[in-house]
C-alpha cells in the first residue's frame, strides 16, 4: 500500500512539473522578450522629451552654426514644441499600455487570477526604474548631447504619428476651449529675455556670474523696453545759453560749463534756435583772432555765435532706448532735445545717457560728482538725491522697487503719497521705508531710504492702501 502511495504521489509531481514546463515554454519567453523590448522603447520615448527639452536652444544653435548637423535637426524638430510633445506621449503611452497588458496576459497563464497583481507590481517597477527615472536622469545630466543624438528618430516618428497627433490636438484645445482656456499654436516655447534674466540672476546667486557683468548685460537687454524719457536729463537741469548775450559772456559760459555740447535759445527757453559745441567755438575764435587782419579783440567781440551753431535736433519722449542708439550713430552726433506730444522741451539725452543704463555711471575729471557710491548709514538706511532714478538704486542696492508709474525716487514718493510731501515725513511701501530730508520748493531733494523687515512691512501695509506716514 506505501508503494502505491508512493507511485501515485510520483505521478503528481511529474505532472506538476510537466505543467510547469509547459507554462515557460517557447511563447513565455518569446512574450518576455517583447516586454523587454517595449520598456526599453519607452526609456528611449522618456529620454528624449527630457532631453529635447530641458536642452538650452542656445548651446544647441552655438554647434549648429559650427555645423553639427544632430544640433540642427534637435532645432528643427523642437520649433513645434505641441507636435513634438503629442508624438511622443502618444507613442510612450502606447507601448507603456502594450508592455502593461502582455505582462498581465503572461501572468495569468502562469500564476491564475493572482497573476493581475504580479503583472502590476512587476511592470510597475520595471517602467518607475528603467523606463523613467534612469533614462530621464541620464538625459537631464547632458541634455544637448542626448538631444543631438535623437533629434533624427524622433523626427521620423513624429511625421509618421503627426495625423494621430492632428486630431489628438483638436481634441484637446476644444476641451480647453469649453472651460475658456485658449492656446496659441504660434507662441514661442520660452521668452529669450525671461531665460537670459533667470540665468544671469541663478549665475549671480551661486557666485558664477558676478553683479557688475549681470547688470551691464541686463541693461543691454532692457533697452528695447526703454524709452527716453526714462533716462533724459530734465530741463530744471538743462545748462542753456542765451544766443543774445554779448559773445563775450557767451563765450565765457562755454568756458565755465562742464559740458561740451550746450543749447542755445533766443528769449524764452522754449526757443532753441541750435546747439554749440566748445570744439566749434574754440575753432571759430582761433580762426577769427588769429587768421584775420586786425585786433584779435575787435575778433572776439564780433564773433557771431549763431555761425558756428549746430542745428538742434528733437526727439520723441517715447522712443525707445536701442532705437535711439541707433539713430546717433546713424546721424553721427551724440546730443539731442526730447520733446513732448505737444513740442514742448522736456528734456535732453545723450549717447553717454543710453550707454550709462548699460555700464552704469560714467564720470571724468570735470564731472561735479566724481562719485555717487551710496554708503549704508548705521540703522542700514542710505541717503539719495530725490532725482535718483529708481532704475540706478536697484541696480546699485539689489532692491525692487517699482518704476512703472515713475522714474525717480522722489516721483514714487509723490505718487504713492499723492501729495508733495513735506520736509521731515515719513512714509512704509513696498517694504522700504522713506524719509523726506530736504525739500526745495515744490521738489524732494533728499531722502533718507532704508528697507524694512517683514513684520515691520506687514505693520506699515495694515495702516492703510499704499504708502502711509510710518
Amino acid at each position: 500500500m506505501i508503494s502505491a502511495l508512493g507511485t501515485a504521489a510520483f505521478a503528481q509531481t511529474a505532472e506538476a512539473a510537466t505543467q510547469t514546463g509547459s507554462r515557460f515554454d517557447a511563447a513565455f519567453w518569446g512574450t518576455s522578450a517583447v516586454i523587454v523590448v517595449l520598456l526599453m522603447i519607452s526609456a528611449f520615448f522618456s529620454g528624449s522629451e527630457t532631453a529635447l527639452t530641458a536642452a538650452s536652444r542656445g548651446k544647441l544653435q552655438a554647434r549648429a552654426d559650427k555645423g553639427d548637423t544632430g544640433s540642427q535637426a534637435a532645432l528643427a524638430v523642437t520649433k513645434d514644441s505641441e507636435r513634438l510633445i503629442g508624438a511622443i506621449l502618444l507613442g510612450n503611452n502606447v507601448v507603456n499600455i502594450l508592455s502593461a497588458s502582455l505582462a498581465t496576459a503572461l501572468m495569468t497563464a502562469v500564476f491564475g487570477p493572482k497573476g493581475v497583481a504580479f503583472a502590476t507590481v512587476i511592470v510597475t517597477v520595471l517602467v518607475l526604474i528603467f523606463s523613467e527615472v534612469m533614462p530621464k536622469t541620464y538625459a537631464i545630466s547632458a541634455p544637448e548631447d542626448l538631444a543631438r543624438r535623437v533629434a533624427r528618430p524622433i523626427r521620423w516618428i513624429t511625421l509618421a504619428l503627426s495625423p494621430i497627433v492632428a486630431i489628438v490636438r483638436l481634441i484637446v484645445r476644444g476641451i480647453l476651449r469649453l472651460f475658456g482656456v485658449k492656446t496659441d499654436p504660434a507662441g514661442a516655447m520660452f521668452s529669450l529675455h525671461e531665460e537670459i534674466a533667470g540665468a544671469l540672476s541663478i549665475g549671480q546667486a551661486t557666485g558664477a556670474v558676478q553683479k557688475e557683468d549681470r547688470d551691464r548685460l541686463l541693461g543691454a537687454l532692457d533697452l528695447g523696453n526703454r524709452s527716453v524719457e526714462e533716462v533724459m536729463r530734465h530741463r530744471s537741469e538743462i545748462e542753456m545759453i542765451d544766443a543774445g548775450l554779448p559773445p563775450a559772456e557767451i563765450l565765457q559760459a562755454v568756458l565755465d560749463s562742464s559740458h561740451t555740447r550746450l543749447p542755445l535759445y533766443r528769449n524764452e527757453r522754449e526757443n532753441v534756435v541750435g546747439v554749440l559745441h566748445a570744439k566749434d567755438v574754440l575753432r571759430a575764435v582761433h580762426r577769427s583772432a588769429y587768421d584775420g587782419e586786425g585786433d584779435p579783440a575787435d575778433a572776439v567781440r564780433d564773433f557771431d555765435v549763431m555761425a558756428v551753431a549746430m542745428k538742434p535736433y528733437f526727439v520723441p519722449d517715447t522712443t525707445a532706448l536701442d532705437e535711439q542708439m541707433r539713430e546717433f550713430l546713424k546721424r553721427r552726433t551724440h546730443f539731442a532735445l526730447v520733446v513732448d506730444e505737444y513740442g514742448s522741451i522736456r528734456g535732453l539725452i545723450t549717447l553717454e545717457d543710453i550707454l550709462e543704463e548699460i555700464v552704469g555711471e560714467i564720470t571724468d575729471e570735470h564731472d561735479a560728482e566724481a562719485s555717487r557710491t551710496l554708503t549704508p548709514g548705521p540703522q542700514g538706511d542710505y541717503v539719495v538725491d530725490g532725482t535718483m532714478t529708481i532704475r540706478d538704486l536697484n541696480r546699485a542696492l539689489d532692491w525692487n522697487l517699482p518704476d512703472d508709474e515713475a522714474n525717480t525716487v522722489a516721483g514714487l514718493v509723490i505718487h504713492m503719497a499723492q501729495s508733495i510731501p513735506e520736509q521731515g515725513q515719513v512714509f512704509s511701501f513696498h517694504g522700504y521705508r522713506f524719509e523726506v530730508l530736504q525739500r526745495r520748493e515744490n521738489r524732494i531733494a533728499k531722502l533718507r531710504i532704508r528697507p524694512l523687515s517683514r513684520k515691520q512691512a506687514d505693520e506699515a501695509a495694515a495702516q492703510g492702501e499704499g504708502g502711509l506716514p510710518g
